[in-house]
């Protein structure tokens, strides 16, 4: 078994992946910012060895990279990179010294979709700084790893959910009282024809690529796969779905989105149209055929996952 370093342990995937790994028999080393507890307690945190590392703040002094190597992990899973330099300052750094680096993308680096499901291996598009500095990463690792032999690969999550948090709700935003409104059955005002789609993955599944990852990385070096549910949702067909798993018939009211953003928070309704614009959805084949990885969980399941945590713990009034 390895040693695994995993950078940002203590967020939502990492929740998932910590109690994988060493349920799998692998040394854990947590990496963290502060002090907090994990997302998700479990026993298995009892066996992992704990590091505070302020990534921001070592970067800054060129002194991150190093401060991981010293950690001595075998694998290194990356949870928390945002831009081509912080990529270039750990793999500057670690390159020499480790057998596999995970790095977590996004979907978003596929930009505009042209051919659904759309594949990792197609030509990209990104709009927005996210999906274009994700993007760069990715090319960045990738270009090494073909070149240069580094072991390096990309795991690209959809719009995570699970316990714990508001997911992506069927109006193209996070504002928990859209659930609120469909479990009272009333009208659900959705931009467009509502035709447009989100590409959700439970946490746990995104835990389950990297970990595929790690035992088929002879395959997975040098490639990116996608970390999504099966099949992506259309906005309107989310709804509907919502609406029955409360005991609803479906009452929709669809409106051009400029109408529509009218009535709404402009936080929320721009939060909408990042999230149609791109519309995702992604292939979960080439995870299938290299990493023999299959989703445990439908976009539905991990959302009324999360939305059933929600109202049991008082976080959702309906």
């Amino acid at each position: 078994m390895a040693r695994v370093v995993v950078i940002g342990a203590t967020g939502h995937v990492g929740g998932y992946l910590v109690p994988r790994l060493v349920g799998a028999g692998h040394e854990v080393v947590a990496v963290s910012r502060g002090e907090s507890s994990p997302y998700r307690e479990d026993r298995a945190w009892q066996q992992v060895e704990r590091r505070q590392l302020d990534r921001d703040a070592l970067e800054a002094e060129g002194r991150f990279g190093s401060a991981v190597a010293e950690l001595g992990g075998d694998i290194l899973v990356d949870l928390i990179c945002f831009t081509l330099a912080s990529a270039r300052q750990l793999v500057e750094a670690v390159a020499d010294d480790i057998d596999l680096l995970v790095h977590i993308g996004t979907i978003w680096t596929h930009g505009h979709s042209v051919a659904v499901p759309t594949p990792e291996d197609v030509v990209k598009h990104p709009f927005g700084a996210y999906g274009v500095a994700k993007l760069e990463i990715e090319q960045y690792l990738l270009r090494l790893a073909r070149r240069d032999g580094l072991p390096a690969t990309i795991v690209h999550p959809g719009h995570i959910v699970g316990p714990g948090w508001v997911p992506l709700n069927p109006a193209g935003h996070f504002n928990p009282l859209t659930y609120a409104s469909i479990a009272r059955g009333e009208s659900l005002r959705l931009p467009n024809l509502g035709l447009e789609t989100v590409h959700h993955v439970h946490a746990d599944d995104v835990a389950g690529v990297v970990m595929a990852t790690i035992e088929h990385a002879g395959v997975a070096v040098g490639e990116s796969f996608h970390a999504v549910s099966d099949r992506a949702m259309s906005l309107r067909g989310y709804a509907e779905e919502m609406f029955r798993w409360f005991g609803h018939e479906p009452a929709l009211e669809l409106l051009p989105y400029e109408q529509w953003a009218q009535a709404e928070d402009p936080e929320d309704a721009a939060a909408t149209l990042e999230h149609i614009s791109r519309s995702p959805s992604c292939s979960m084949a080439k995870a299938h055929r290299l990493l023999d990885f299959r989703p445990r969980h439908s976009s539905l399941e991990a959302v009324q996952e999360s939305v059933t945590w929600l109202i049991d713990h008082g976080r959702l009034a309906i």
